[in-house]
């Protein structure tokens, strides 16, 4: 009865081998493809599939998670989740895992980098030497001393950026919609008018859900400082590209840095499409942020080992979107996860069955999130089928794996 008889692992997009390494030491057949895949390449390939890993480019719709008959977990190999429905994942009992903390650094680098480059117009300078111009000049070169960065979200990525802007002597105010304690000198603006107004540099880091379309356009690079920079490493619905466009080629902008975009790519070497080609003041990233080598094999390591802890021990620690359990294993038991809908007197139920049968509890731990709640139960000595089909066939369960 045990749910390990055999563990399929689709991994897409490139995922570190680390993470591949990791997985086939539990004995999983891993399957890793360079690309990503749509919608209806998913639907197609997700049957059959235990554990499903992606990076920023896959969506797993609704439709997918209706075609995916084995799936138990998946992995954002990534620190957004966006790209997953999550709503559909949590009612399938789908367990959602990402790396919150794992590229945070190579994200800050890279915006330190491109705040140096453009401020020191270092691009517009390589491009002339390489064409054979030697413009040996200061005009529009400053140092990032004693300027002031604006940055939009401080959570891990805008925190991390503030505490090293600072270490470069830079002024640093902040906007976010949650409370959150400023670091060191760090100003917190009341509105986000207030940061734009007064930003020598504004940066975002926010999430990618829907309420964040579109939400930084023409009226908020109007507000920007004349000769301000602009820097977007966050997601790419997040900001009018054509707005973006029209406010460097106006001048009011003096450059702009993007690594992200409202449309990618499915893969290496195909072409990218985008308003913002051809500008000589703007650099242009392919969704590298996260993309160093150390940051590749911390997240490699970190999503596959939650995903196999989950499979192996029902663990669900800093899982998105369900609550989050975690059971010491005891040698010689069974262990049974239960996911359900969270109403009163879920454990009540299960326990009730388990005496009816004369099952011996050895363990339990029960956690709530929201609609969901999360069970896990250390069984000595055997039980039956129809223990399964009764806690299966109750009212809340919205999935029942024997783990053990």
């Amino acid at each position: 009865m045990s749910d390990q008889a055999k563990v399929r692992v689709l991994l897409l997009e490139s995922i570190h081998p680390d993470a591949v390494s990791r997985l086939e030491a539990e004995g999983y057949e891993v399957e890793s493809l360079r690309n990503a895949l749509d919608e209806s390449e998913l639907i197609a390939r997700i049957p059959g599939v235990k554990l499903l890993g992606i990076r920023s480019k896959t969506k797993v719709t609704a439709k997918v998670l209706d075609a995916a008959d084995s799936l138990v977990a998946i992995g954002a190999f990534c620190i957004g989740t966006d790209q997953i429905d999550l709503t559909a994942a949590s009612a399938s009992g789908v367990a959602v895992f990402n790396a919150p903390f794992s590229n945070t650094r190579s994200v800050v680098e890279l915006a330190i980098a491109e705040i140096i480059s453009m401020t020191r117009r270092l691009t517009e300078k390589n491009t002339l030497m390489h064409a054979g111009v030697w413009d040996k000049s200061a005009d529009g070169a400053h140092e990032i001393r004693g300027r002031r960065l604006g940055i939009i979200g401080y959570g891990n990525i805008g925190t991390q950026l503030s505490v090293l802007a600072e270490n470069l002597g830079m002024y640093v105010s902040f906007y976010d919609t949650a409370d959150k304690l400023a670091l060191s000198n760090a100003h917190r603006c009341a509105t986000i008018e207030e940061l734009l107004e007064t930003s020598d540099v504004v940066t975002i880091h926010v999430d990618g859900r829907p309420g964040n379309a579109g939400f930084f356009g023409a009226e908020q690079f109007k507000r920007m400082r004349e000769g301000a920079l602009f820097l977007n490493l966050s997601r790419g619905i997040v900001v009018d590209h054509v707005a973006l466009r029209e406010a460097l080629e106006s001048g009011h902008l003096a450059g702009a840095a993007v690594d992200v975009f409202p449309t990618e790519p499915k893969g290496r070497g195909d072409e990218f499409v985008s308003e913002l080609r051809g500008l000589p003041n703007v650099i242009l990233t392919p969704h590298i942020g996260g993309s160093t080598e150390e940051a590749q094999s911390d997240i490699g390591g970190f999503v596959a080992n939650k995903l196999a802890a989950f499979v192996e021990e029902g663990n669900t620690t800093l899982s998105v979107n369900l609550p989050g359990v975690a059971l010491p294993e005891q040698a010689g038991q069974s262990r049974i996860g239960h996911v359900h809908v969270n109403t009163p007197g879920v454990l009540a139920q299960v326990n009730s069955i388990l005496a009816e049968h004369k099952v011996n509890v050895e363990g339990q731990l029960l956690s709530t999130r929201g609609e969901y709640g999360y069970l896990i139960t250390d069984i000595s000595g055997g039980f039956s089928d129809d223990v399964l089909e009764r806690l299966r066939s109750m009212e809340q369960t919205v999935r029942l794996r024997v783990l053990s």
